[in-house]
């Protein structure tokens, strides 16, 4: 089966983010599968620029909301906040143990993980409606996943995001924070090492 690469493209100045939201949609209104659900089912999530995405835009730099206030205890129980990724890229995964599409894109996302650290990429994921810790544990052993990840049993982590770049019934989804807090990209459904590394590049090779 042939993968789907991801298109993406720059929003002008000035445009703000509903429209850099329109051009997100533009080109995911196609695409209907790749979220779930806590009980299993598949949800779609067109008509919202975090549904399962064909097309990711990198906002301009003028258009980019400022990230929300992420901190507290991982999984593991060490402080973490995004705050204190100031001056790196970071990519902002939402997960669920119970989520298919999450599994699907777990190991290519830590693959990108360790490629991307040396260019000043860091990850953080944020692992939502998992009620039982252990569960969630046990999927980052599953995959080997080495970057932290905040626990958000209740969602309430994804109400923070403006509801157009990150809606917070479809999961899996991941936000690109640039080196000054700002979200650059939204991208919705599972997510392959080839279709977010162009995206990494781009909004890493720019200026702080």
């Amino acid at each position: 089966m042939r993968r789907r690469v991801r298109r993406y493209a720059l929003v002008p100045a000035g445009a703000g983010l509903a429209v850099a939201a329109a051009l997100v949609l533009a080109g995911i209104a196609t695409h209907s599968g790749g979220s779930g659900t806590p009980d299993g089912r598949a949800g779609a999530a067109v008509g919202t620029a975090a549904g399962a995405a064909a097309g990711t835009s990198v906002m301009d730099p003028a258009s980019r909301p400022d990230a929300p206030v992420l901190a507290g205890e991982d999984l593991d129980g060490n402080a973490v906040s995004l705050a204190g990724l100031r001056g790196q890229v970071v990519v902002l995964n939402v997960w669920g143990s119970w989520c298919g599409p999450c599994r699907a894109e777990a190991d290519d996302l830590e693959r990108l993980s360790r490629r991307t650290r040396s260019e000043g990429v860091r990850f953080l994921g944020i692992n939502t409606r998992d009620r039982d810790p252990a569960a969630a544990r046990s999927f980052v052993r599953a995959h080997a996943l080495s970057f932290p990840s905040l626990p958000d049993p209740t969602g309430a982590l994804l109400l923070r995001f403006p509801p157009a770049l990150l809606n917070p019934q479809a999961v899996p989804a991941t936000l690109v924070i640039d080196r000054r807090g700002r979200i650059a990209a939204s991208i919705g459904g599972a997510v392959t090492e080839e279709q977010l590394r162009p995206v990494l590049a781009h909004v890493a090779r720019e200026e702080s």
